[in-house]
């Protein structure tokens, strides 16, 4: 019974692996009836295939920025005048620099105030007005001394003597 087996199991591999090739053959014979009969239109599609993706592959390198950032760091030493003193080294304001500056007293409390460091919060809270009083006070001062920023306005003021 074992031979048998054998036997049939080797008929049925050696059936199978037969019917295995000729379906490869006819699927292969399908493809090359189609290739020869579509040819142009094979043809015309791997150029356009080859074509858009050598289109796409420019687009990507022309519109690619070829600018390349260096960051330089550079230690420099900047002198910053010492605010103005009196003779008996106390602060003196410069009411030339706030007439032209055009401060206002509040404007000028409220610069005094963002020079400890404090916050819009904090400077509300302190001079007891309210959060977009502050900002509004802020952005004035910025506007009136051409700063952006609320270090860049620090450093002015203390530059032309509004603040210690």
């Amino acid at each position: 019974m074992t031979i048998r087996s054998n036997s049939v199991t080797k008929h049925l591999l050696l059936y199978g692996l037969s019917l295995a090739v000729l379906l490869f053959l006819l699927r292969w014979l399908e493809v090359r009836y189609l290739l020869l009969t579509h040819a142009v239109d094979v043809y015309i599609g791997a150029i356009a295939l080859i074509f858009t993706s050598l289109g796409i592959w420019l687009a990507l390198k022309l519109v690619t920025p070829k600018k390349e950032t260096i960051v330089v760091e550079k230690q420099v030493f900047v002198e910053v005048p010492a605010a103005p003193l009196q003779a008996g080294g106390t602060f003196s304001l410069n009411n030339k620099a706030l007439d032209k500056y055009d401060l206002s007293t509040r404007e000028l409390e409220v610069l005094q105030l963002i020079s400890k460091g404090l916050s819009n919060q904090e400077i509300a809270d302190q001079m007891f007005v309210s959060l977009n009083t502050i900002k509004t006070h802020s952005s004035n001062l910025f506007m009136k001394l051409d700063v952006k920023r609320r270090t860049q306005a620090v450093d002015k003021a203390r530059n032309i003597g509004l603040i210690p």
